[in-house]
């Protein structure tokens, strides 16, 4: 077995569950193909990569991992109001749906239908996740060097 640990120019091989703190699952790899991705490669936001760090193969983990080292606290500040002028008259704007917008670098940012009342709508840019402690476990199956990999 393979004792490299993971660490930056590392391409890992792992399950892993993503669940709340009440076992709700919301993402896993449990049940189908392991993920594999490079650490560094931002397919694992960084914070989640650091639990990583170190690990070799064969190892398993269970994370609590609070807001601010998951998708952040909620922000207030991420509530916008819009006029419903300002949407396509056959939008659907009910709670909870997801709208993409453009942000000011042309990126795409979604965000969610929190409320609509009178022609105000109030749209949350919030990560969905946000405020939310976490529960990450992950089993690692594989470690190799990035350059290897290719």
């Amino acid at each position: 077995m393979n004792e490299l640990p993971i660490d930056k120019g590392t391409r890992v091989t792992l399950n892993f569950a993503l669940r709340f703190t009440d076992d709700e699952v919301i993402d896993t790899t449990f049940d189908k193909q392991p993920a594999v991705l490079e650490i560094g490669d931002e397919n694992l936001p960084e914070n989640f990569e650091a639990y990583l760090i170190g690990m070799k193969a064969g190892e398993k983990a269970t994370h609590e991992v609070p807001p601010e080292k998951a998708f952040g606290q909620h922000n207030p500040s991420n509530m916008q109001m819009f006029k419903r002028s300002d949407f396509s008259a056959d939008m659907v704007l009910d709670p909870g749906v997801m709208i993409s917008f453009a942000d000011a670098r042309q990126q795409e940012l979604p965000g969610v239908v929190q409320h609509v009342e009178g022609d105000q709508v109030t749209i949350d840019f919030n990560h969905p996740l946000a405020g939310r402690t976490l529960v990450f476990e992950v089993e690692i199956i594989d470690v190799e060097l990035a350059q290897a990999a290719h």
